[in-house]
């Protein structure tokens, strides 16, 4: 088969992955092509993959760079953008000695918080001037996406210059109000944490950092977030607290006492989300744990008190924070999912049958998908 040919082969796929309405696209040797369509992995169709045809597309959307780090390294990430303008996330990698591909559709159609169904609250978070704001949550959660709302609630309305960086770039956004800056990791700057502090030349108003990845990138972007700029970026963690700790953990034992003060300084709040599948099984509802960096939120974080930021969240209705299982317990109410859902989700199953069951919502009035 020719290259062009294989070409041909991958973008045909790629187009029955937006047809299907796909997260996801799965190309594995000796395999048929899989789906995850509402959260679920579906084989599509009887035929078969061969190994040198995975491999002849992985290597027909490489650079000759990526071709070289793929040989080196046996896996690289990269960003793909169809004939149609469609752009993807692509991880090409090999398991048990045969080439294979995972790729995520990366909707460029960003919509609102509402359209999404994210709490308003969430909207808050474009409106900082400063700080750094943390979105967690495990692969696929939809962390991209909600940065990607916030910085267009903020390329929309502020006269701000946006810088992101991305490895790859995900959302590419139009300049608005704002004028906004894409570098990709590996193809304009060497790292994440050059990147940062580069940009920190670059006359920035807002950064986002895909991800903090290393001990470098977090010092960088505690650096940035102290000098007056608004700093977004996710941990791949699935609970807001688990996220401060990570962040703090990744200093050595010397280096924490200052990493707290400064962290608990700059920390405006965490948001943890994860999807699940909504009422009926149809389609994926995004559930959302808020935590607002409040004097005594800081306080905790200062003085290695973490493990009471949970309780300041279940009691922090006040402050517009809560829980996850007040959240999935909202979600039950609201009809948005099933009990049998929010059970598979929560943390505390026998809380979560007291808030949906009893006359309180745990500090949660009006949230959870209304």
């Amino acid at each position: 088969m020719t290259r062009a040919a294989v070409k041909d082969q991958f973008e045909n796929l790629l187009g029955t992955c937006i047809q299907l309405g796909a997260s996801d696209m799965h190309l594995s040797s000796d395999e048929p092509v899989r789906f995850r369509i509402d959260g679920q992995l579906r084989a599509h169709g009887a035929e078969i993959l061969r190994a040198e045809t995975v491999g002849a597309m992985a290597a027909c959307i490489m650079t000759p760079r990526q071709q070289e780090e793929f040989g080196s390294r046996w896996t690289v990430d990269l960003g793909h953008s169809s004939a149609n303008g469609q752009r993807f996330r692509v991880n090409c990698y090999r398991e048990m000695g045969q080439p294979a591909i995972a790729v995520r559709h990366l909707d460029q159609s960003i919509l609102s918080l509402q359209e999404l169904g994210l709490p308003a609250e969430l909207g808050e978070l474009a409106r900082l001037q400063s700080g750094l704001v943390l979105v967690t949550g495990v692969t696929g959660s939809g962390k991209s996406t909600t940065l990607a709302v916030l910085l267009d609630e903020i390329n929309r309305n502020r006269d701000c210059h946006i810088l992101t960086v991305e490895d790859p770039v995900e959302f590419v956004h139009r300049n608005h109000r704002s004028l906004v800056h894409h570098r990709e990791v590996h193809t304009d700057v060497p790292s994440f944490a050059e990147a940062v502090r580069a940009g920190l030349r670059e006359d920035p108003d807002v950064i986002m950092v895909g991800e903090m990845r290393d001990r470098e990138t977090m010092q960088a972007s505690i650096i940035a977030a102290e000098t007056g700029h608004l700093v977004f970026s996710t941990l791949h963690t699935g609970a807001a607290v688990g996220a401060v700790e990570r962040f703090i953990g990744a200093f050595s034992g010397e280096e924490q006492a200052v990493a707290r003060h400064r962290f608990s300084m700059v920390l405006r709040a965490v948001v943890a989300q994860r999807l699940v599948l909504g009422v009926n099984g149809q389609g994926r509802v995004p559930a959302v744990e808020l935590l607002k960096i409040t004097p005594a939120a800081a306080h905790m974080i200062r003085t290695s008190k973490t493990e009471q930021l949970n309780s300041l969240m279940e009691s922090g209705a006040g402050n517009g924070m809560w829980t996850m299982d007040q959240y999935l317990a909202q979600l039950v109410k609201n009809k948005k999912i099933t009990r049998e859902t929010a059970t598979r989700y929560c943390n505390d199953w026998e809380g979560l049958g007291r808030l949906v069951d009893g006359d309180t919502q745990g500090g949660r009035t009006k949230h959870g998908g209304k």
